[in-house]
């Protein structure tokens, strides 16, 4: 079971994330982790349940097991919600990165950044220029998601050798586009709903 640690981990933070968004768990929300865990654990066909959510998401990045901690945390009231400037530099952060790997990996560009994660000094090092830049603004969690990323790399916490699928996956990407789009039709809808008030006040 241990070379499933990352599959059960997935389990139990996704699923509480998911399960601890709905109102009707805020009372129950302490006890949905060990809830989740001891079910990550279940068998069914002889494999555990958390292997199949495995099949679905693969093994996930640090950063986005790192992402999904901080979310638990936040709806179990440990730490406070991000600020909107902090929230649009992870976005932004991580947006940027799938970027510049993506491309290449579906065969639209001709150089392979891919590769940079087998020999990833410079890497770390860019990442590690970041992680100073986002301490300065004080963006804890994206410089936990970094710090953390790279040191599950160092300890190779994962089975790849590479130091992109420590940063970087699907799952995240989708979530920072999504997340992008919902803070711009925010904005955009607040936009629109102060111009005809700022219109009525002038008249």
């Amino acid at each position: 079971m241990l070379i499933l640690w990352q599959a059960h981990l997935t389990f139990i933070l996704l699923g509480f994330v998911l399960l601890g968004s709905l109102q009707c768990t805020q009372r129950w929300r302490p006890w949905l982790l060990p809830l989740l865990a001891v079910v990550s654990f279940v068998p069914v066909n002889e494999l555990p349940l958390a292997a199949y959510v495995r099949s679905v998401t693969d093994d996930l990045a640090i950063t986005t097991l790192v992402l999904l901690g901080w979310a638990s945390l936040v709806r179990l009231g440990v730490v406070e919600r991000q600020t909107l400037p902090a929230r649009v530099q992870v976005l932004v952060l991580f947006t940027v990165l799938a970027a510049l790997l993506y491309p290449a990996t579906m065969g639209l560009t001709y150089f392979d950044p891919y590769r940079w994660g087998f020999n990833p000094r410079p890497m770390i090092v860019c990442i590690g220029l970041l992680a100073l830049a986002l301490l300065w603004l004080r963006n804890t969690l994206a410089v936990s998601m970094l710090a953390l990323g790279t040191l599950a790399f160092a300890l190779r916490l994962k089975a790849s050798e590479n130091y992109w699928d420590y940063l970087i996956d699907p799952l995240l990407l989708g979530y920072c586009l999504i997340a992008a789009a919902a803070l711009c039709i925010r904005e955009v809808w607040r936009l629109l709903r102060a111009a005809p008030a700022g219109a009525t006040s002038s008249i």
